[in-house]
């Protein structure tokens, strides 16, 4: 089994990744409905742009994930759950297993685990049921 050496690495995860998302059938109509097919190419290249950052520590990644998925939470009114991202966890698990081993694939592991739970907090937090909710619980000075 082959260790994470690179970005082409990074690219064989993220494309083997992105297509059992797409097809997943709790994930692939959230993703297919707020990707279209002509923005995936660009789409899957800023996510290589992502991981590669977060793994290798090269200024890559520019962008805002935890506003794109506040976004893609208010178009779903607001009903994204733990469950949607604990099943793209254990994509993302199954898949680094399939292609890799070693430390980057650990890290890769732990990372995910640390941003899927941040992500969904952001979300969470987001809503304007919970926003009202934190900032009724501010005290003011």
């Amino acid at each position: 089994m082959k260790t994470i050496d690179n970005r082409e690495d990074i690219g064989k995860l993220v494309h083997t990744f992105y297509a059992k998302i797409r097809d997943n059938e709790l994930l692939g109509p959230i993703f297919n409905s707020h990707i279209s097919e002509e923005q995936w190419p660009e789409h899957l290249e800023k996510l290589t742009d992502f991981w590669e950052t977060n793994l290798f520590g090269t200024a890559k990644f520019k962008g805002n994930p935890s506003a794109k998925h506040i976004n893609v939470d208010k178009n779903m009114n607001h009903s994204i759950e733990q469950t949607h991202f604990g099943v793209w966890l254990q994509l993302w698990f199954d898949t680094i297993d399939q292609l890799f081993e070693g430390e980057i694939a650990l890290k890769a592991k732990q990372s995910a685990r640390k941003m899927s739970t941040g992500q969904f907090l952001t979300i969470w937090n987001n809503r304007p049921e919970n926003k009202k909710s934190a900032d009724n619980n501010i005290i003011k000075k």
